[in-house]
């Protein structure tokens, strides 16, 4: 023990023992793998989303299904700002204004 230092190194001229850096390969893997998760758990949602959908569908009754089916179509025909056919629209029953 010379003036006292025991012999101890500082941290800086020790020899590369910490942590490496990611390469950019392997950070593009990890990326890639956490899409490929996302895309599938995206695909299951929709996957179940479509079964409940098409179970609540199977519980209905055959007329409640067609009446479903055409307010689906007026609706979408509503949104898009189409027009009723032309017929339907020439040979409906006006209701008489007072």
């Amino acid at each position: 023990m010379v003036n006292g230092f025991t012999g101890v190194l500082a941290q800086t001229e020790t020899s590369g023992a910490g942590p490496k850096k990611p390469s950019i390969a392997s950070e593009r893997k990890k990326r890639k793998a956490i899409r490929k998760e996302a895309k599938e758990q995206r695909s299951k949602e929709r996957a179940e989303r479509k079964a409940i959908k098409a179970y609540h569908k199977r519980l209905q009754t055959k007329t409640v299904r067609k009446r479903m089916k055409r307010n689906r179509a007026k609706a979408q025909r509503v949104n898009e700002n189409k027009r009723e056919f032309f017929l339907k629209r020439w040979f409906t029953r006006k209701t008489k204004k007072a």
